[in-house]
């Protein structure tokens, strides 16, 4: 085979980032916690005890490679699916196979990507399959299992927490890519100095599958030559910039760019709001976490100025949670546009501050015994509730205090 048409084929349809997924544990880098020879789960799959698994993590630290790995290391036939597209029909025909299967002694993992995708009652059909054995589940989440995983489910299961890849294992893995001829960019001549892998690395935020492909776009885009190339920190940075957004999603800049969104909302620049939502979404930041945000700012910013910012931003954080990126940026970005557009005010804010002052530094006083509940005859003769006048009975304004007597006439709500 001549070098131009092995370089075809390393540039077709197929990403690097899959034509180099690990083939074996021993060539699996980083996580040495959770895959590494002595780790715990190694040792329950060399026993045969592999039970459900949920591997949690950022994306790009290897998930779905290390579901592979384990289906090959147990035997079992690996089933996958994709929480984004498929439904509860797709579901039922796979446990049916895998029930005939297990009747013949063969295992099956059934590996659910982003299965926090799932709502309620699509985990829920997928209970009694790995209640009974027919399923070995292994799902993966970027969000807390906590939270997303129903607790029937997550009871039944063994989370597995993955980490972000350091810059050293990530150089290793561009290393590999760049030697091997097989699968990867070798047969292109290409060198990269430690200091351009090590700021591919660092750029690429612990996320190997954007450092490979990234990798493997600053190297097509080379010129063609017989001689050695040195691959430069510039074709780096423009090779990140084309695959994915240069956007740290744990670093300052994250920070920068939800300060940026904030403030654009504050200043009624809705066109400005739009643009920073898409940097941070088309980056790859989390939509859930933006959705928090809009909401805090719905009251933080707008309150009782326009109190239907706080429905919107509410609705958009619903979206955002029941069918995921990329379908909920349309409902952020009409959470944030609204936002944008209302009438600010930061009543709400401030008077809350200056009542959580107040609050720290009275702690000690006790409620007024007229506002106080009675439930015990005890309490009745004590005084509780005595005098308290019940609002509903009078037709007329009725004056009463509700501080403690040392905070009488405090005013929070100033404008």
């Amino acid at each position: 085979m001549t070098k131009d048409v092995s370089q075809k084929n390393l540039s077709s349809a197929v990403p690097l980032a899959e034509r180099l997924r690990p083939r074996t544990f021993a060539e699996f880098v980083g996580q040495h916690k959770i895959a590494g020879p002595s780790a715990l789960l190694r040792r329950l799959i060399a026993a045969g005890e592999l039970p459900s698994l949920i591997l949690w993590g950022p994306p790009g630290v290897g998930k779905t490679t290390l579901a592979h790995l384990v289906a090959g290391a147990v035997g079992a036939v690996f089933v996958s699916l994709s929480a984004v597209v498929s439904g509860k029909e797709e579901l039922k025909k796979i446990i049916q196979t895998a029930r005939e299967r297990r009747a013949k002694e063969q295992r099956t993992i059934l590996f659910v990507d982003e299965i926090h995708r799932w709502n309620k009652a699509q985990q829920d059909a997928l209970l009694p399959a790995v209640e009974k054995g027919d399923v070995i589940l292994i799902g993966a989440t970027t969000e807390n299992p906590s939270f997303e995983i129903v607790g029937a489910l997550l009871s039944r299961s063994r989370v597995i927490v993955l980490e972000s890849l350091n810059s050293t294992d990530l150089v290793s893995i561009l290393e590999q890519a760049l030697g091997d001829t097989e699968r990867g960019l070798g047969t292109f001549s290409v060198q990269a100095s430690l200091d351009v892998l090590g700021l591919l690395a660092e750029l690429s935020g612990g996320d190997a599958r954007v450092a490979l492909n990234a990798l493997e776009v600053a190297v097509l885009g080379l010129p063609r030559k017989k001689s050695t190339q040195q691959l430069s920190a510039e074709a780096v940075k423009e090779a990140l910039q084309k695959t994915h957004l240069i956007f740290d999603k744990r670093g300052e800049e994250f920070y920068n760019a939800i300060s940026a969104l904030h403030k654009s909302m504050r200043g009624s620049d809705a066109d400005a709001a739009l643009y920073w939502l898409a940097r941070m979404l088309e980056g790859g930041a989390d939509p859930l976490y933006i959705a928090r945000r809009v909401l805090r700012f719905a009251s933080e910013d707008i309150g009782m100025a326009n109190s239907e910012a706080m429905i919107q931003a509410s609705t958009a954080y619903d979206a955002c949670h029941k069918i995921g990126y990329p379908e909920c940026a349309v409902h952020l970005a009409q959470a944030v546009v609204y936002c944008a557009k209302s009438s600010k005010s930061n009543l709400l804010y401030t008077a809350y501050q200056a009542a959580a002052e107040d609050a720290r530094n009275t702690s000690h006083l006790g409620v007024p015994l007229h506002l106080r509940n009675a439930p015990t005859k005890l309490m009745k003769n004590i005084g509780y509730g005595k005098n308290y006048k019940y609002n509903p009975d009078f037709t007329e304004p009725v004056e009463q205090e509700y501080f403690p007597k040392e905070l009488w006439g405090k005013k929070y709500l100033k404008k």
